[in-house]
């Protein structure tokens, strides 16, 4: 799969798993929402029920930027199968307009943050690589 579709495929995806790894060097992987813009990934700490709104990817980040998200698609058909990565370096925004931007995106995308706080951090990831397979070839 080429760069191209792996981006497509992507950002119209509703789901991606975050890896991020902690100080000691063990790592973490949590389902996030997430919105696609350029060659950045946004995800927000919205305000479904949690202990903290410093949660532990974040902190991870502050360690480490190093990441990667991955979504995919499987089905009983398994030549429907694909997954695309992304790596990158991620980071909290503090910047007040990119935040902004963000939470847009996410509530462009997500009918569902309407009705969701979206108040907590957010997470940038500056993609550097973009990788995809997929069981059908490109026509």
């Amino acid at each position: 799969m080429d760069e191209v579709e792996a981006r497509r495929r992507f950002a119209t995806s509703t789901v991606a798993r975050l890896a991020t790894v902690d100080a000691s060097g063990r790592p973490t992987l949590v389902p996030i929402c997430f919105a696609l813009e350029g060659e950045v990934i946004y995800s927000a700490v919205d305000d479904k029920p949690k202990t903290t709104t410093q949660l532990a990817r974040l902190a991870n980040v502050h360690v480490r930027p190093d990441v990667a998200v991955l979504a995919d698609h499987y089905g009983e058909d398994w030549t429907a199968l694909w997954w695309v990565r992304a790596r990158g370096l991620g980071r909290e925004l503090d910047d007040e307009a990119e935040r902004q931007r963000a939470i847009e995106l996410l509530r462009a995308k997500y009918p569902q943050y309407a009705q969701h706080a979206l108040d907590g951090p957010v997470l940038a990831i500056d993609v550097s690589a973009w990788r995809g397979w997929s069981a059908t070839p490109p026509a």
